[in-house]
């Protein structure tokens, strides 16, 4: 493939199953490797004599079994992707990507091939600089056969991971990327800061519970999974980011006002055409940025907001309403509200784009 492309020397990234490869190419091609990042990988991942890190007979045993029973489920997904086992969704798309990637004879033969591999010969003769990632509590490869590798590798770099996620992608991800981006170019990425001012936007399906009790789990997921979909679309489309679904509503952040008003707003009007109806709260203040998620007073405002409005009302505070004057947004005052678990009361405005 590096001939086809003409590459002379690339930087190598392996991950668990495929880590013995990635050691075997490094070792006997050097001259072709400029680094390897090895992610969960292990030399060898049944135990020896010499190698009493290494999964006994009976574990490995017990391990390909899970496989062999769950391969392509979303109880499997759940076990390898713990951050996400409360996202349905996600374990939906998941277990079909298993499914996708191999058929369960093929995973099977594989993964028992895979409990037979022995690289640790291969150690010695790799010459590329070596950075390892390894979560502390990725229980499948546990972390001291990262460690043995970081021992066993000359200059190896161990750095370890929180959580316990299979992959690099939905876990504290920043933290892996700004680790590989270093090791490869030498320069860790500008930190970015932690409170920004933005538009919080909440909304929330109203009758949530109710309806769901008279459709049932299916339908209720089917038109849920549509409004995901719709309001992921939307905030993007406006400008926004959309930090989460919240089961039955989403929380998205904007850099102006009027932009998440418009998109609620849109996303209000597209979902009458599926008869599910929603309401909405807005709130511009300063936000703490919190590894995927977002914090700090202004949203607590915002979500309380968004609890004050009526059935297919998009309601603001005062904040939002002075930003937005002299647009084409008309804006109702509604009158002061008390906001529970905020001092005073709010004077708040309906918002008509």
């Amino acid at each position: 493939m590096l001939d086809e492309v003409g590459s002379q020397r690339a930087a190598i990234m392996a991950q668990l199953d495929a880590g013995p490869t990635a050691l075997l190419f490094a070792g006997t091609r050097p001259e072709r490797t400029s680094a390897l990042v090895l992610v969960h990988t292990s030399a060898r991942f049944a135990a020896d004599r010499d190698y009493p890190i290494g999964g006994t007979p009976e574990e490995v045993e017990a391990a390909l079994a899970t496989f062999d029973r769950l391969w392509g489920s979303e109880e499997l997904a759940a076990q390898l992707v713990p951050s996400r086992i409360d996202d349905a969704r996600f374990l939906r798309w998941f277990a079909k990507w298993q499914r996708a990637s191999a058929r369960p004879k093929d995973a099977q033969l594989f993964l028992r091939a895979m409990a037979e591999v022995d690289v640790r010969p291969v150690l010695p003769l790799v010459q590329a600089p070596t950075l390892i990632l390894h979560r502390s509590g990725f229980e499948l490869v546990p972390i001291a056969q990262g460690r043995y590798l970081a021992d066993h590798i000359a200059g190896a770099r161990l750095i370890e991971l929180p959580g316990s996620d299979v992959d690099l992608t939905w876990e504290t991800p920043e933290l892996a990327l700004d680790a590989i981006q270093e090791f490869l170019t030498g320069v860790r990425r500008t930190a970015e800061p932690d409170r920004v001012l933005a538009t919080v936007l909440f909304t929330d399906i109203v009758g949530s519970t109710e309806r769901a009790a008279r459709l049932g789990d299916r339908r209720w997921r089917e038109l849920l999974e549509v409004h995901d979909e719709l309001a992921g679309r939307l905030v993007e489309q406006f400008g926004g980011r959309l930090v989460k679904t919240t089961g039955d509503g989403i929380l998205a952040t904007f850099d102006g006002p009027g932009r998440a008003i418009r998109c609620a707003a849109a996303l209000r009007d597209e979902l009458t055409g599926i008869d599910l109806q929603i309401r909405a709260g807005l709130h511009v203040g300063e936000i703490e940025l919190r590894e995927g998620d977002v914090g700090g007073i202004a949203v607590h405002i915002a979500a309380r907001v968004m609890a004050a409005a009526a059935p297919g009302v998009i309601l603001t505070s005062r904040t939002v309403r002075d930003l937005v004057v002299g647009s084409d947004i008309a804006m109702t005052d509604r009158g002061p509200h008390p906001l529970k678990g905020v001092d005073g009361t709010w004077q708040l405005f309906a918002a008509s784009p």
